[in-house]
């Protein structure tokens, strides 16, 4: 027992209520522990956990795949309508999406978007794809994840990580961006960056996502160009610790892509992908 007097005790107090104040917030009354981010390199297993080579001579892999359709916009004032196999081709290794100008179901063009919802959702990891945009003003491909069970509400809420983005009317250059609660395009406070690749819409290109307990980080060709870190500070700014799905579409038009028009000439439009692979996080 220590025997605290005066001036002493004081002090000792107000150290103590210090230290409170450190590590614990108060959230709707309760005491939380704010989360502790270690600071560390992680690394990932060199054999994927799920891959697509897209070698399959009997269309898409149902195993792996869902499609979504329809139109509406898809939050993004789209001007494309999304089908099952019509805009969709796999042959000597390669997936195409092919966005063509036809009108369906009230659109103007038709598309494809797939999503491994319900068949490859996953907590961390690298996330790959190898891959050759389209030409054209108006094409927006991208390759992106989603959460999977919307534990902290529905967009922005529970997050969203772009891997590649690419559009059109500005081709060479690659986006990777994260949208949260607290940062999200709406609020003009999205967290993302571009890099330069001449080459996208002619050439084959890895874009990845390295996503960890601490950091979010893209690459095109193993060049690093963007880092968003876990601050810490809750779901708000990080809700990126729950299951993710992929997705995989072209979409036409829309708030960005349709940003400088629509140019009818650059139909049929192909985005192309050599493959999609997922390796495991080493913890």
């Amino acid at each position: 027992m220590i025997k605290i007097e005066g001036k002493t005790k004081t002090i000792f107090l107000l150290f103590a209520l210090i230290s409170i104040a450190c590590t614990e917030i108060k959230e709707g009354g309760a005491i939380v522990k704010p989360s502790v981010i270690e600071n560390k390199e992680y690394t990932f297993e060199s054999t994927p956990i799920w891959a697509d080579e897209f070698n399959s001579s009997t269309g898409l892999d149902a195993t792996k795949w869902v499609y979504d359709l329809g139109a509406g916009g898809w939050g993004n004032d789209e001007k494309q309508f999304y089908t099952e196999a019509k805009n969709l081709n796999i042959a000597n290794g390669i997936l195409t999406i092919q966005a063509k100008k036809e009108i369906l179901g009230g659109a103007a063009y038709t598309s494809t978007r797939i999503t491994t919802k319900g068949k490859g959702d996953w907590l961390y990891g690298r996330f790959e794809i190898k891959a050759k945009v389209p030409t054209g003003k108006g094409t927006w491909p991208a390759f992106w994840m989603l959460p999977t069970d919307n534990d902290y509400g529905i967009w922005p809420n529970s997050g969203e990580i772009d891997i590649m983005e690419h559009v059109g009317y500005d081709p060479n250059q690659i986006h990777s961006t994260v949208h949260t609660l607290d940062f999200n395009h709406m609020k003009g406070t999205q967290v993302g960056n571009q890099i330069s690749v001449p080459t996208a819409t002619s050439e084959f290109h890895v874009y990845r996502v390295d996503w960890t307990p601490a950091y979010v980080r893209g690459f095109v060709d193993n060049t690093q160009y963007f880092e968003f870190k876990n601050s810490g500070k809750g779901f708000t700014s990080w809700p990126f610790d729950k299951r993710f799905h992929l997705l995989l579409n072209l979409a036409i038009g829309g708030g960005w892509g349709g940003k400088e028009g629509i140019d009818p000439n650059a139909f049929p439009a192909d985005y192309s992908i050599d493959y999609v692979r997922v390796y495991k996080l080493i913890q």
